[in-house]
């Protein structure tokens, strides 16, 4: 069991079963991304588990009332479906928070994170 696993399976609810569809949704988008955990610090032991190919696609974070995708350069990307709700004034980064019941369209997030691929490796 990864990193990723442990922090999914400590999740007993809700927030568990949304960051595994969510990584899910992720691997299906991109089957080459890397998944890693960064960040570890003593306030967050376990860190943050991040997706990446190129440069960081996105991370996932989980909070007592939602999971929350912050994608680095989304503000960079097309987010026709408006996927993007949280982090919206910044000049970089975009993130989706997802609260108990929500669901996502996983065709427009598919399409995001392929849209975060290709923007990382076309900048290198």
């Amino acid at each position: 069991m990864n990193e990723i696993d442990a922090i999914i399976n400590d999740l007993s609810d809700w927030r568990g079963e949304m960051l595994a569809r969510m990584r899910e949704l992720i691997r299906e988008a991109d089957p080459e991304a890397v998944e890693e955990i960064k960040w570890k610090k003593p306030t967050n032991p376990r860190g943050v588990p991040t997706w990446s190919r190129e440069g960081i696609i996105c991370t996932g974070e989980t909070y007592k009332d939602k999971v929350k995708l912050t994608f680095p350069k989304g503000a960079s990307l097309i987010d026709p479906s408006g996927l993007f709700n949280s982090s919206l004034k910044g000049n970089a980064r975009r993130a989706i928070d997802l609260f108990e019941g929500d669901e996502i369209d996983a065709g427009a997030f598919k399409s995001l994170i392929r849209e975060a691929v290709a923007l990382n490796t076309e900048a290198r």
